[in-house]
Formats: structure tokens, sequence, C-alpha cells
């Protein structure tokens, strides 16, 4: 499967903002570079430009898909199957993306970063219900029971993200038990309780016309 593999703080650059690519490094901003070289990449980065309308709508989509690590057909999907459903289009845009496995991993303190937590998945660490489930693109959904597989608890790796996350605040929709390295999917994330830095109203404008 494609995915990114250049520099994450080209991304973040890019934006503008701290997405947050790099997990708790990067809240060092003797490390960040962002605030060490606020700008965007390459040769022309320093230069003023006006953004157009459809500049900041494929901005904001930009920024969400390079928050979650979603390449461009996936992203198009769904937000394809956002707007099947019910309630309003941007806001279940975001909740799919909440619920993928990889980001729950994430969220839970279970990955110092989304890359690592996909990674945690992709090297079959993690179980859903008892099931080895390997897919970072997984949906959960309330009542899914996420776990480390056995014996891979004691890894020194885990132990290393630990040490790291445990000061991170959980969202209220996960119930994170690092101890015995299980997470409680307790309900669908509601808007408010999504914390990233894009207006989803833009992304939905963008791709209806």
């Amino acid at each position: 499967m494609a995915r990114y593999i250049g520099s994450v703080c080209r991304l973040c650059r890019r934006e503008g903002e701290k997405l947050f690519l790099k997990g708790e490094r990067c809240y060092k901003s003797d490390k960040c570079a962002v605030e060490k070289r606020a700008y965007a990449p390459g040769m022309h980065g320093q230069s003023r430009k006006k953004v157009s309308e459809y500049g900041l709508q494929l901005r904001e989509k930009q920024k969400a898909k390079r928050i979650y690590g979603v390449l461009e057909t996936q992203f198009h999907n769904y937000f394809v199957k956002a707007n099947a459903q019910k309630g309003i289009a941007g806001d279940n845009l975001l909740k799919l993306l909440e619920q993928r496995l990889d980001n729950v991993v994430y969220r839970a303190g279970f990955g110092r970063s989304r890359t690592e937590a996909r990674q945690v998945v992709r090297h079959n660490l993690i179980q859903v219900n008892g099931k080895k489930v390997n897919i970072p693109s997984y949906q959960v959904k309330p009542g899914d029971v996420v776990s480390i597989k056995e014996g891979a608890l004691s890894m020194q790796r885990f132990k290393d993200i630990f040490d790291t996350t445990s000061g991170r605040v959980i969202p209220e929709w996960l119930l994170s038990d690092p101890e015995n390295g299980k997470i409680t999917v307790q309900a669908v994330p509601t808007r408010e309780q999504i914390d990233i830095p894009v207006n989803e109203t833009l992304i939905v404008e963008l791709y209806s016309k």
C-alpha cells in the first residue's frame, strides 16, 4: 500500500502549524521545525501569496489527510461514505477518521504518534475483541475492546511508549487501560471531542463543487 515516506516536518511547515506528526517530540520547541522555520518549505516558501477560496479549502483537506496519514483516494472514499450517512457530512467524515484502528491506538496512548500506532497495528501486535487485526484503517465501533496481543505487553517497545504517553489526555469516548494493554471503545466520538485543527466545512465545500 502506498504511503508518504518523506519528511513529516515539511508537511507541518507547509500547513503553517503543528500537526503533531511526530507525537510527543512536537511539544519540544527546540526540536520543532515549525517554530524554527515558520514558513513553507522550498525556495519560494517565504514569499507571501494571496490564497484563493479554493486554496483555503484545499489546504484544509490536505491538513486532514496529513494528520490521519491517509492518501487521496482513501480520503475521498471516506468523504463519499460520510456524505451518504445521516447527519452533517463534515462531522461524519471526522468521526470515520477518528474510528480508524491506528488512530484509536494513538489516542489511547499506545503509540507516540499515529505513524508509530500504524506500525504497531501492521506488526500484528493488536487484537480487536480477541482477534488479530493488522489493518490500520479498520473501523472500530462502540463496545469493541482493542488489546495488545498476549505476550507483547512486556516488550520494551511498549514500556517506552507508555513512559512517554503517561500524561496524555485520553478522549472521553475511549477507556484506556495501559496496565492490562486494553482500550475500550465506549462511544462514537462527538465533534466536540475531536480536537484537530481542521475546518471540515471547507472540505465539504471543496468536494461539493
